[in-house]
C-alpha cells in the first residue's frame, strides 16, 4: 500500500498512476479530496498531526509527500514545510517506509550553470533557503528518502504555474500571453506525469534511495516556444507573447509582498535556466515525454476542463 499527502496536480497524479497500476493508494488531505478510483482511499487528515499521520502510514511501502505551503511565499514555507516533513519522515521511519519527494530547483546555488544532479545545492535566503534546508534535514534524518527535482511543471491539472493559468487558456482564447523575464530565455520545464513516474520509480528501487534524482525534463525550451507548442496542438494561429520586464516586478515588490515573492525568482526568467536529467533517467530506465505530445496532452486537459463550465 502507497499512501499520498496532497491532491494537487503531483500527488493526484502520482495516486492515480499508481492506482491504474493495481496499487492499492491512500490519498491523505485536510478536504479529503483526490482521484476516484476503487484502489484509492481519500482519508481526511493533517500530515503536520502526528498521531494522526502514524495512523494514516500503517501498513505503507511508501509514502510520496506532496504538499506544499499555504502561500507563495518563504515565511510560510518556513513556518510549516519543515514541520510537516518531519512528521512525515518520523512516521516514515517507525513504518519502515522510504518518503519521496518532488523537489525543485531553487536549492541550486549555481544556476547560471547546467543543473545536474551532482551540481552545489547551497542556496540561501528566501524561499531558495527553505528548500536549501528542506534537503539538509531529509539527508540527516533516518528515515530512508528520496528528492526528485523538477524544473517548473506543466501538464494536466497544473494550474497554478507559468505554463498554466497563465498560459494555456490565452493562448486557447487567442489572448497575448504575457510571461515573466523574458519570452526567449532558455528554461526546463518537467511535465507531471513525467515527474510522477519518476517518483513513483525511485520508491521501488531501493538502491536509488537517499539520494537526490533529476526527473526526466526534455530539452530546455522558451516560454514563446511552449506557448506556440500549446497552440500547435489547439490547432489554434500561434500567440503574441510578450515579456513583463523585471524591473517591473522590482518595483511592485517594494509595496507588494506577492510581487516581491515573484521577483525574488526573476533570475530563473532573465537568464538560462537549465537542467539536465540524462543521468538520472538511466538510473530510473525513464525518458522524458516530446514535448508535442505533452503539449497535447495539456491542451485537451484545458479543454475538457473550459467544456464543463461552458
Amino acid at each position: 500500500m502507497y499512501v499520498v499527502t496532497g491532491a494537487g496536480p503531483v500527488g493526484w497524479t502520482v495516486a492515480e498512476t499508481l492506482a491504474l497500476q493495481g496499487n492499492e493508494v491512500r490519498v491523505v488531505t485536510r478536504s479529503g479530496s483526490g482521484p476516484e478510483h476503487p484502489l484509492i482511499q481519500r482519508v481526511r487528515g493533517d500530515a503536520s498531526d502526528a498521531a494522526q499521520f502514524s495512523e494514516a502510514v500503517r501498513g505503507a511501502q511508501a509514502i510520496f509527500h506532496c504538499i506544499h505551503g499555504s502561500k507563495y511565499r518563504a515565511k510560510e514555507w518556513a513556518a510549516e514545510l519543515p514541520g510537516a516533513e518531519q512528521v512525515v519522515m518520523d512516521a516514515a521511519a517507525a513504518a519502515g517506509a522510504v518518503v519521496v519527494f518532488p523537489e525543485s530547483l531553487y536549492s541550486y546555488s549555481e544556476p547560471d550553470r547546467i543543473m545536474t544532479e551532482a551540481g552545489p545545492r547551497e542556496a540561501t535566503g528566501g524561499k531558495r533557503g527553505v528548500r536549501t534546508s528542506l534537503l539538509k534535514a531529509r539527508e540527516a534524518h533516518s528515515a530512508n528518502t528520496a528528492s526528485v527535482v523538477a524544473g517548473d511543471f506543466f501538464g494536466p491539472r497544473v494550474m497554478m504555474a507559468h505554463a498554466g493559468e497563465r498560459m494555456v487558456p490565452l493562448v486557447l482564447a487567442g489572448k497575448t500571453v504575457q510571461v515573466l523575464g523574458s519570452a526567449d530565455q532558455p528554461h526546463s520545464f518537467t511535465y507531471v506525469p513525467d515527474l510522477a513516474a519518476a517518483m513513483i520509480a525511485a520508491a521501488q528501487r531501493p538502491e536509488l534511495w537517499n539520494r537526490v534524482l533529476h526527473a526526466p525534463t526534455g530539452p530546455a525550451t522558451t516560454q514563446r516556444a511552449l506557448a506556440g507548442a500549446y497552440a500547435a496542438a489547439a490547432e489554434v494561429g500561434t500567440p503574441k507573447v510578450s515579456a513583463i520586464p523585471g524591473w517591473v516586478l522590482r518595483v511592485a515588490g517594494v509595496f507588494a509582498t506577492d510581487m516581491r515573492e515573484l521577483a525574488e525568482m526573476l533570475y530563473q526568467f532573465e537568464r538560462p535556466f537549465v537542467m539536465d536529467s540524462s543521468e538520472s533517467q538511466k538510473l530510473l530506465g525513464l525518458d522524458p515525454t516530446p514535448l508535442q505530445d505533452a503539449a497535447a496532452a495539456t491542451v485537451a486537459w484545458w479543454q475538457a476542463k473550459r467544456a464543463t463550465l461552458a
